[in-house]
């Protein structure tokens, strides 16, 4: 299968984004201290011009109201997503009517409220991992070995996981990655990608091994993973899952996470443009309401 050159990511009008036709899009990552009509103007431009079907922001909410006045609509929300005591919206443009058509929309419904029917609300410790299962931190020495498993799991992936390059780089910056071992061989991973200048953490990459799914590894990745956050004293974790699983759903439920939104047709995933569920939970006391 050939693969489009991954996404561009880049300053517009003061803000940060990343755009191209891997994933068909533009995707306002972080609006900054600029004005919020200058840039909503600039991407849809931009949008236009390259012929993109979408515009997919993230932004403070009380930031908002230009980008809704030009037409933007909200598809999701994360309470304290700024420091715990501010919410994030998902606003999203789309350019191309098509992309706004969720072919299976039925069927995505139908895993939400599985997942909701399974919702928790607290998570509790799983059980021991058995043997020859073991837990720990990713190391530099596993980056080869990571992004094998990324290849062999995902056909495409929204970011260039599969690059020991990009592995190593978010790996010493902004991202601990997470793994289960057998032996000394990993059989699932996942990561924690923080930004510590928000006060939030996007819990993501949950990949298994075929030969190791159905063991609930997921559960245990995602429990570590927020002990290791609160250790940071980072508020707030929040996950972008494809709507299309059944199992990362239900993961996220089961530990106590809440529903924020389904951003439609968002993502090139699993080798095609999918939909993906927001799920969000405090890990300290918010000041934010739901």
């Amino acid at each position: 299968m050939t693969q489009l050159p991954f996404d561009t990511t880049e300053t517009l009008a003061g803000a940060t984004i990343q755009h191209g036709f891997y994933n068909n899009r533009i995707y306002m990552m972080k609006l900054g201290e600029v004005d919020p009509a200058e840039v909503a103007r600039a991407v849809l431009a931009k949008a236009r011009q390259a012929g993109y079907a979408k515009v997919f922001a993230k932004l403070p909410q009380e930031r908002a109201a230009e980008f809704l006045k030009l037409g933007f609509r909200q598809e999701a929300r994360v309470p304290g997503f700024y420091h715990g005591d501010e919410a994030a919206v998902f606003l999203c443009a789309y350019l191309d009517p098509a992309r706004r058509r969720e072919a299976s929309g039925e069927e995505l419904d139908e895993i939400l409220q599985l997942a909701l029917s399974r919702q928790s609300p607290a998570s509790a410790l799983p059980p021991d991992l058995q043997r020859p299962l073991a837990l720990r931190p990713c190391r530099e020495e596993d980056i080869d070995q990571m992004a094998d498993i990324y290849r062999r799991v995902f056909p495409t992936y929204p970011f260039p996981i599969h690059d020991p390059d990009y592995l190593l780089q978010t790996m010493r910056t902004h991202v601990d990655y997470f793994g289960i071992t057998a032996g000394d061989q990993l059989v699932a991973l996942s990561s924690a990608e923080m930004d510590r200048n928000s006060g939030n953490v996007e819990m993501t990459d949950f990949a298994t091994l075929p030969d190791w799914l159905g063991n609930g590894l997921a559960v245990h990745l995602l429990w570590h993973m927020e002990e290791a956050m609160r250790r940071l004293s980072i508020p707030t974790a929040y996950t972008i899952a494809r709507a299309a699983s059944p199992g990362m759903n239900i993961t996220f439920a089961k530990m106590g996470y809440q529903y924020g939104g389904r951003l439609i047709n968002n993502t090139n995933i699993s080798g095609r443009i999918e939909s993906m569920n927001i799920w969000h939970k405090p890990l300290v006391e918010s000041t934010d309401t739901p």
